[in-house]
């Protein structure tokens, strides 16, 4: 009983150690999904300066807000929604799954279908993501590219950045995925997946 206790103890202090490091990846993805209020905002603003004043810039407080520019920010908004929440999606198992055998799976064997996952398709694609992004995105950093659009943003080479970021990221997730499934298939913690039916 006393030796079940102190198993108990380690794994929920092992779960805990993992919550810790896992936050960062909730923070990030958090922030993220803001972005998409302000896409909204930001299309809701084009869509009213084109059709309901018929003008490809409007003048605020003496500040020239040109169409092309809020377009490109909604572009560099999407995609660091996308690239940046990614790690969250897949610590809560957001991800779309083509879900025919799985749901029937005892969670020990889904957790083993995870591990196996992460080991032979996240980890290899977010390993290539990296490495083929890494020349792309150091160049694009060293000229300080920008848009080509005349009016466009100067940042191009901050939203190029988030591509290894964000390989970064799953990299990072994937690992906690391997600790948390494979800790569950030893049997010395809880299947991670609040959204699955745990059966044994």
């Amino acid at each position: 009983m006393r030796r079940f206790a102190i198993k108990s103890k380690k794994a929920m202090k092992n779960q805990t150690i993992i919550n810790t490091l896992e936050s960062l990846t909730l923070v990030i993805g958090r922030l993220a999904t803001r972005f998409s209020v302000l896409i909204m905002l930001l299309t809701f603003i084009v869509v009213v300066m084109r059709y309901g004043f018929n003008t490809g810039s409007l003048q605020i407080f003496g500040w020239k807000l040109s169409s092309i520019a809020i377009d490109e920010t909604v572009i560099y908004l999407h995609a660091s929604l996308f690239m940046l929440a990614s790690a969250m999606t897949l610590k809560e198992d957001a991800h779309v799954r083509v879900d025919v055998f799985y749901r029937n799976f005892s969670s020990k064997i889904k957790s083993l279908v995870n591990l196996l996952g992460t080991l032979l398709l996240l980890f290899p694609m977010s390993g290539v993501i990296l490495w083929t992004s890494l020349d792309y995105v150091s160049l694009s950093w060293k000229i300080q590219e920008h848009s080509q659009e005349a009016e466009g943003l100067p940042y191009l080479f901050i939203l190029k950045g988030m591509i290894p970021t964000m390989a970064i990221l799953l990299l990072v997730q994937g690992v906690f995925e391997i600790i948390k499934h494979g800790m569950h298939v030893l049997g010395k913690g809880p299947f991670p997946q609040q959204g699955h039916e745990e059966t044994l």
